[in-house]
């Protein structure tokens, strides 16, 4: 065999192995999209960017949302971006254990609206009354009913900026985290929980 037929035999044998080859590299599975990058994939966002909230969060709190920029971009660096965000209104008073209750509208992608109520005890060392305008941001909200459910977690002021209050509740994979503001100063850590359901009740538990 001629040296040009061992040099055309080989390239022949390379063209039909590299494609192979190449396409073997990318033969694992796909990567999970992480939820917060859905509309950066060319699909529907299913989720509300930061600067979507912090609109919202302006137009909510209006003067006294001073502070509002530093809440969210926390919130964002422990729990990505929400799929869904409550605005609603709520009292509560304490010393040495008391009460939390408030109403609000949950907002989710599709133009879903929910009607909500939250109630629950709060026990621990915590000055004072409020009564307050509340954000609270949704996390991993596989579905609107999936709100009705008990959150438990540190139900304090966790993070304070501006006048902003920012604290955390979890429920299996759900997170909430309510960002308050309004009158009278609540101290001190204090471990309780939420209950929401889809009608007013006074019973917090």
């Amino acid at each position: 065999m001629s040296w040009n037929a061992i040099v055309a035999a080989a390239a022949l044998v390379a063209g039909m192995t590299l494609p192979h080859a190449a396409s073997a590299q990318y033969a694992g599975p796909e990567a999970t999209r992480a939820a917060y990058s859905d509309g950066e994939y060319g699909g529907a966002r299913q989720t509300y960017s930061s600067q979507e909230i912090l609109d919202k969060g302006h137009a909510f709190f209006g003067s006294m949302s001073r502070g509002l920029a530093g809440i969210v971009e926390k919130a964002t660096s422990q729990w990505g971006e929400p799929n869904g965000y409550i605005l609603g209104e709520e009292a509560a008073g304490a010393f040495v254990g008391g009460l939390r209750y408030g109403e609000g509208k949950l907002f989710t992608r599709g133009g879903q609206e929910q009607r909500v109520y939250w109630q629950g005890p709060s026990l621990g060392f915590d000055f004072g009354g409020d009564g307050a305008r509340t954000m609270i941001l949704v996390y991993n909200l596989p579905a609107n009913e999936a709100i009705f459910s008990r959150f438990a977690g540190i139900n304090g002021s966790a993070y304070l900026v501006g006048g902003l209050g920012m604290t955390a509740l979890k429920d299996y994979n759900t997170v909430l985290v309510p960002i308050r503001t309004g009158l009278g100063v609540r101290l001190g850590v204090n471990v309780g929980y939420l209950k929401v359901t889809p009608h007013s009740t006074w019973n917090p538990f």
